[in-house]
């Protein structure tokens, strides 16, 4: 740390993933590898051990928001950098054993199977119908409202049609944009103040604070990325006060989600909490 007191703080992790060293792996018989390269930093929220991001001052998230931004830009001009992953993980029930509040930041050297496979489908959409399928996505959740948590000038918050997890929620900016350095510092402040909501949201579904995934899906201004649009999923494992949603033989094993509680249902005692 570069003092004991800071606002907010962004560093290379210890012991990384990812790294610029490292040798080219020889080759495999009937396999590919390559090597690890690649960054992995952590963002401190606060000089605070304790709290979390959904106590900060909505000035001081401001200033996190901002740090992702400008982390983003400068890994994303980075050559060897495909894409940029801001996320964090919260609670015990994550595997979380680091208390303070802190958050992550990967740049990876490849497109992730999971934004390549949003990606293709959003390619095929665009093939077969003329039109982005996330700006598709949030007219369709804005014109139902069921599912609507919150909405304001800058940013939507809903839980998808298809929420696989008993608390899912996705923030998307009202306009189409690849990543936080489209957004201008109006859209910015609204992105803070729709998330900051959500994230208390959160922590009064329950009497303890709700384990939580923050994914930030961001693209870049490149061809095979054009149709990426940013916005964040919030995910929860937890499905009641004293259960835990665990993927067992149809989730892990197959990949068929099955849903304990309805998206509409989430989104509606979502809208109550506020």
């Amino acid at each position: 740390m570069p003092a004991p007191d800071y606002d907010v703080v962004v560093f290379e992790n210890r012991f990384p993933s990812l790294s610029g060293a490292g040798a080219t792996p020889r080759p495999g018989d009937g396999f590919v590898s390559a090597p690890g390269h690649g960054r992995c930093e952590v963002i401190c929220f606060s000089s605070e051990h304790t709290g979390s991001f959904a106590g900060l001052a909505p000035a001081h998230a401001r200033l996190v928001v901002e740090a992702w931004r400008h982390r983003t830009a400068d890994l994303m001009a980075t050559p060897g950098i495909e894409q940029v992953f801001c996320f964090e993980n919260r609670g015990e029930e994550i595997g979380v054993t680091l208390t303070h509040p802190h958050g992550q930041i990967y740049g990876y050297p490849y497109l992730t199977p999971r934004a390549a496979t949003m990606l293709e489908q959003a390619r095929d959409h665009r093939k077969r119908h003329g039109t982005n399928l996330f700006e598709d996505l949030l007219a369709w959740e804005v014109a139902g409202g069921g599912r609507v948590i919150t909405r304001t000038d800058a940013f939507t918050a809903f839980v998808p049609f298809a929420a696989r997890w008993p608390v899912e929620v996705h923030l998307y900016p009202n306009r189409f944009v690849r990543n936080l350095g489209d957004l201008d510092d109006a859209e910015l402040d609204g992105f803070t103040q729709v998330y900051l909501d959500v994230l208390r949201r959160f922590d009064r579904m329950y009497p303890g604070p709700l384990p939580y995934i923050s994914a930030l899906h961001q693209y870049s201004d490149t061809e095979p990325q054009a149709e990426g649009y940013f916005h964040v999923e919030l995910i929860s494992i937890r499905r009641s006060a004293t259960k835990l949603k665990y993927l067992a033989a149809s989730e892990s094993a197959m990949g068929a989600f099955i849903g304990d509680v309805t998206p509409e249902s989430v989104a509606a005692r979502l809208r109550e909490l506020a």
